[in-house]
């Protein structure tokens, strides 16, 4: 199976939606952003993929990457 895209929390209309990059729609949408991101972080764990929670401006607030994290580097 493919790696599918990072997995994002952003405010919506209707709550906080989980989107996966590439899908182009809600995955799920939420009453609040914690149920949203332990949704998210679910679907984050199972693909392997990075998470990113958005606050209510929009700007990244937290992210975590699961799997394998070709980007560290040393010091």
């Amino acid at each position: 199976m493919p790696k599918q895209g990072d997995v994002h929390v952003m405010p919506g209309d209707k709550g906080w939606r989980v989107e996966v990059e590439g899908s182009g729609q809600a995955r799920s949408t939420h009453k609040t952003q914690s149920e949203a991101a332990k949704a998210a972080r679910t679907i984050a764990r199972n693909n392997k993929s990075e998470l990113l929670i958005h606050g209510r401006n929009g700007r990244v607030r937290d992210r975590s990457t699961y799997g394998h994290d070709p980007s560290r580097t040393k010091g």
